[in-house]
């Protein structure tokens, strides 16, 4: 692994970045790209809105649906992950009673998501508490399935948590979900170009996931995955030129020629393109530089620093190292007040990093891509061991 990764990044020098995981941060090569992008559209903007854009579009779809395990007929551009959910979200027949089923470890976003569709429709949220610290595949999707019953239509999971830095085994819980006619849908924000994703083989009906945070694109490239079979359930949140009048009839064909489910949802009025169309690009500098032999190097810098941390609190962690997810960690830390933390990380120590309160647990999210270092690490143990007193004796363990 190259020791200066972090030239190829266009972050601020004075600052110590640790947060890749609430927005990314893009390469400088395929942030050329989006810029060369942007350029070629406003040279020509009609030609390349109104005669290229349909066919440029496909190029990202089937450059990601070879990289994710899936057909590029099942996969659409979004902005970002929270709007494909939204999609799926607000077009499922729900009605009053009928129960969607999550856990307490969601995205706040997508709690208020369902919590809007739940005051529009009459179904209720069920939340059912992992258990904690999180080391058994079989608890966890024992626990999924106790909280299933005869009015739960649909079970909706985070694949990688973003309060808590888990990687939840899904696949499981999803299998039982699809026996008893149950809508999956997953929250997978954090996992392309995190984790390996073979969608076809995961089989949530409904799968959204960002590529500008670990895959690097640029802000505004996400995708929705949708099974075949549930494409005709999806209704686009913004009625464009893509819509047709009998789009929901057999064998319908979208306004562009493409199925109704990507001409609805892609085609949505006048947008910057751009950030969709660096999709191959960012694919492909993450092979040239052998991305995932970095991320190993990441993961292992990422469960050194927790160790350490954990050390010197004295604190368990939330989950073992096989349900972390492998470039994230959410370090507990004792009772504190978690924005003074926050904000006098970053303006006495120049880090940028999550401090806050999930829970009854004050938490420490730690994200390590390849720009970041060994020294880095020890800047942040050395900030919150002198803001935290962690030179005194580990605390208790918090209950």
């Amino acid at each position: 692994m190259s020791d200066n990764l972090a030239r190829h990044f266009l972050l601020r020098e004075d600052v110590t970045f640790l947060n890749h995981g609430s927005f990314g941060a893009c390469p400088r090569p395929v942030f050329e790209t989006y810029q060369g992008w942007q350029l070629e559209l406003e040279q020509e903007p009609v030609e390349f809105l109104g005669r290229r854009l349909h066919d440029l579009l496909r190029v990202p779809r089937e450059a990601l649906a070879a990289e994710l395990g899936c057909d590029a007929d099942d996969i659409v551009g979004v902005p970002n992950a929270t709007n494909g959910l939204n999609i799926v979200a607000q077009s499922l027949d729900l009605k009053p009673g009928d129960q969607i089923l999550t856990t307490d470890h969601e995205y706040s976003a997508l709690e208020k998501t369902w919590a809007y569709v739940c005051r529009k429709t009459g179904a209720e949220i069920v939340v059912v508490k992992v258990p904690m610290p999180l080391v058994s595949e079989a608890a966890f999707t024992q626990t999924i399935i106790d909280g299933m019953t005869e009015r739960t239509k649909v079970l909706f999971l985070s694949h990688i948590t973003s309060p808590t830095a888990l990687l939840f085994p899904i696949e499981n819980a999803i299998a039982e979900a699809r026996r008893r006619g149950i809508w999956s849908v997953i929250d997978g924000a954090h996992t392309p170009g995190h984790i390996k994703l073979n969608l076809d083989a995961i089989g949530a009906d409904f799968y959204a996931g960002n590529c500008h945070k670990w895959m690097m694109t640029p802000k505004g490239s996400a995708f929705l995955h949708t099974r075949r079979e549930m494409q005709g359930l999806l209704n686009p949140l913004v009625i464009s030129h893509g819509w047709t009048k009998d789009s929901k009839a057999p064998r319908a064909k979208g306004a562009f020629g493409n199925s109704p489910y990507i001409d609805e949802i892609e085609i949505r009025g006048t947008r910057d393109p751009a950030p969709w169309l660096t999709v191959p690009a960012a694919i492909a500098f993450r092979k040239e530089n052998d991305w995932w032999a970095i991320a190993e190097h990441c993961h292992a810098l990422a469960q050194d620093t927790a160790r350490r941390l954990g050390e010197l609190t004295g604190l368990a962690p939330l989950g073992s190292a096989a349900f972390c997810a492998p470039q994230m960690v959410a370090m507990p830390i004792p009772e504190c007040d978690t924005l003074a933390v926050h904000t006098t990380l970053f303006e006495k120590y120049g880090i940028e990093i999550p401090v806050f309160k999930w829970q009854d647990t004050c938490i420490v999210r730690l994200s390590v891509q390849g720009y970041n270092s060994r020294p880095q690490m020890d800047r942040l143990i050395e900030a919150l061991t002198e803001l935290l007193d962690l030179k005194q004796a580990p605390l208790a363990a918090q209950g």
